[in-house]
């Protein structure tokens, strides 16, 4: 199997791809503007941050699987690669601690303005009154919004700094914060109000942007920390400068909306750096991270190369549509299906899923398949005549 790595990748991982008998070809250097030429002949692509394009997708004839080294699939054209039947997988959670550790990081720098302060150091400018002047977090109020694996790993930290944490997710139940020890809130905006530290920790999609909106802004404390680790379309910037600029609201943003790529030497929003504590989208980036994330990338080809199927497929659809399974017990001959299949495409009848399990001793199976429409009886009695069928069912 060919595997294109457009990113850098852990000596290990690439001798553990190796040994699965992958053929690599490996460019850190390809950026989005060179993927469609370099794809070629690639059926595995792995990326970081590299963008893939429709054009990318439309190009790799052989294309079959794209790895996003890390959590993130928002630089991966999914519409195009789940019109052509490409799989896309990421590695959900390898990065949970080094994003959680970069969060409570912004969250220091901005309460205690480590970066201003170093700033004026090198500069020569010695003002220990201004910079002596902070609020602390021991006894403050931290606010989560998104308790997946980095928001619990945050709040975890959090309360190591002596901090409350109270949290917002879809997915979290009062039973759930009691268990995680956060207190329950039922709206992301309930939760802002409680914050001194507001850490965002949600995914990239069309429902989160500007999931941090001027009404969950304004619902926070004169003065309080924003943090953003996220994705830079979570938050409204506008909004957020807004409250910067008239509410003493402080900002500490590792992501930015339009942020430039990683080849890029340039930001575009000096306004918006001048009033931050920021990084470089960095949150991810720590060798431990990068070597959970490429053992994962491994584990992820070796189950698509043994089953045809990748770990973490973040396009599949969850639920077939088709209202009918026919169920086809046979004897484990060759043919059987091919004869079932030829029956259904006959009748005009789409199969959507399909899936054949065999039995102990190798002897039966039992194929269910999901249909788009119902066979008639006609279509039926010809499958029960099929040879080496047991029986089969409508359901």
């Amino acid at each position: 199997m060919k595997i294109l790595i457009a990113d850098k990748l852990s000596e290990s991982a690439v001798k553990e791809l190796e040994a699965l008998g992958a053929t690599l070809r490996i460019d850190a250097a390809l950026g989005a503007d060179d993927l469609p030429e370099a794809i070629q002949d690639a059926e595995i692509l792995v990326v970081r941050s590299t963008k893939v394009s429709g054009e990318t997708i439309e190009r790799g004839e052989n294309l079959s699987l794209i790895i996003r080294a890390g959590a993130g699939v928002n630089t991966i054209d999914l519409e195009t690669a789940s019109t052509r039947g490409i799989h896309v997988a990421n590695c959900p959670g390898k990065n949970a601690d080094a994003v959680a550790e970069l969060a409570m990081g912004l969250i220091i720098a901005a309460d205690r303005r480590i970066a201003d302060g170093t700033m004026d150091l090198r500069n020569g400018v010695w003002n220990k009154k201004l910079y002596g002047k902070a609020a602390g977090l021991k006894g403050r109020t931290l606010s989560v919004i998104g308790m997946g694996s980095i928001g619990r790993g945050t709040a975890d930290r959090a309360k190591a700094f002596g901090m409350h944490v109270a949290a917002w997710s879809r997915s979290l139940t009062p039973e759930k914060a009691e268990k995680w020890g956060v207190e329950y809130c039922a709206s992301p905006a309930e939760a802002a109000s409680k914050a001194d530290v507001l850490t965002v920790h949600l995914a990239a999609g069309k429902d989160t942007v500007h999931f941090i909106n001027k009404e969950i802004i304004s619902a926070l404390k004169d003065g309080a920390i924003l943090v953003n680790t996220s994705r830079g379309e979570v938050v409204d910037t506008a909004a957020l400068k807004d409250a910067v600029k008239n509410r003493g609201i402080k900002a500490a943003l590792d992501v930015y909306e339009n942020e430039p790529g990683a080849g890029d030497s340039s930001f575009p929003d000096s306004e918006l750096a001048a009033m931050i504590t920021g990084t470089h989208h960095i949150g991810a980036s720590t060798d431990q991270a990068a070597e959970a994330i490429a053992l994962e990338v491994v584990r992820i080809v070796d189950a698509y190369m043994q089953s045809g199927k990748p770990l973490h497929q973040v396009n599949h659809q969850d639920k077939s549509t088709a209202p009918y399974n026919l169920v086809v017990r046979h004897y484990n001959k060759v043919g059987v299906l091919a004869g079932v299949l030829d029956e259904l495409k006959a009748a005009s009848i789409n199969i959507e899923e399909m899936e054949n399990s065999i039995f102990s001793g190798g002897r039966a199976a039992v194929c269910t398949l999901k249909l788009d429409d119902q066979p008639s009886d006609e279509v039926l009695g010809k499958i029960r005549g099929i040879e080496n069928i047991i029986q089969i069912s409508l359901k």
